[in-house]
């Protein structure tokens, strides 16, 4: 397979790592810092454990993926692991929280919730990641041709 055929591939993975980083990591930020109007971890993790009843390891889990992962996926490190861990995530918040809400987002503010549209498009970008990787554009595609 010649380099210039992976190049349509790298490009589409980089902008699938960007924009799904772009879009996780300010509820990772939530959660993590308090900034755009979030709890900030001790809040994060009360709710968690406290409210929701999630053991705290999971808790903990959810905001360091939401957060520090965004940010690994940006740059393509563990860029495989990230995304199954997202499409778990996704899946796991989709029928604890909106699936009850039906598809669609709420844009009107005619529902009790949100729906879970928003989430099949982030399963969408990070089953096509797991599926290409990280391309040739990521760091851990770096490391590895350094080696």
């Amino acid at each position: 397979m010649k380099n210039s055929s992976l190049q349509p591939l790298s490009l589409a993975a980089i902008t699938l790592r960007i924009l799904l980083g772009l879009v996780v990591f300010p509820h990772g930020a939530q959660k993590l810092f308090g900034w755009f109007g979030g709890y900030g971890f001790t809040g994060t993790m009360q709710y968690f454990t406290g409210t929701v009843g999630l053991p705290w390891i999971i808790g903990f889990l959810v905001i360091m993926l939401e957060s520090i992962g965004a940010i690994a996926l940006i740059a393509g490190l563990g860029t495989r692991a990230i995304a199954a861990a997202y499409i778990i995530l996704a899946v796991g918040i989709v029928f604890t929280s909106h699936v009850q809400h039906g598809f669609f987002s709420n844009w009107f503010g005619n529902q009790k919730g949100e729906g879970f549209e928003y989430f099949l498009l982030w399963i969408g970008m990070a089953l096509a990641l797991l599926m290409i990787g990280g391309g040739q554009y990521a760091v851990e595609r770096i490391i590895k041709t350094s080696k």
